[in-house]
């Protein structure tokens, strides 16, 4: 099937969230853990992309954090191993960045480990002034603390 037979919504009652904890939790190296509490909670606060297959089954999502106006973080974006190879995360990113409350932002961040080749299509670059930039990153943030 071609990536054209595969929709895209922001109607987050489509969104199969068993699967997408799934994913973040045990398949992807930035949230390995993650409790599915926690990913309704950033579903529920954030501008979400659901990547569907003909048959209606999710088959990506992404997310964006953003006050959609100024900056946007995208984030937690991923395409299920049986779907890859197709185009559909340059389809995603390219619906993500044609959506009508995404426009004339001043930033869009993200961060990642093995795509820059994908998000500077879309005109990702490294960070411009690094020195300007901080963090406060937590090493292991789902795993439960010990009493």
């Amino acid at each position: 099937m071609s990536s054209e037979q595969f929709t895209i919504s922001t109607d987050a009652a489509r969104l199969d969230v068993a699967l997408i904890h799934d994913y973040l939790s045990n398949h992807s190296y930035w949230a390995p853990g993650i409790s599915q509490e926690l990913v309704e909670r950033s579903i529920r606060n954030s501008l979400c992309f659901g990547l569907y297959a003909p048959d209606g089954r999710q088959a990506g999502f992404a997310r964006i954090i953003s006050d959609r106006a100024t900056f946007a973080y995208l984030c937690d974006v991923f395409v299920l191993e049986e779907f890859r190879g197709r185009g559909l995360s340059k389809r995603l990113m390219q619906y993500i960045s044609q959506h009508p409350e995404l426009q004339g932002l001043r930033r869009w961040m993200l961060g990642t480990r093995d795509a820059h080749s994908l998000y500077a299509q879309f005109g990702f670059t490294p960070l411009a002034s690094p020195g300007r930039f901080m963090e406060n990153a937590k090493l292991d943030p789902y795993r439960p603390v010990a009493q």
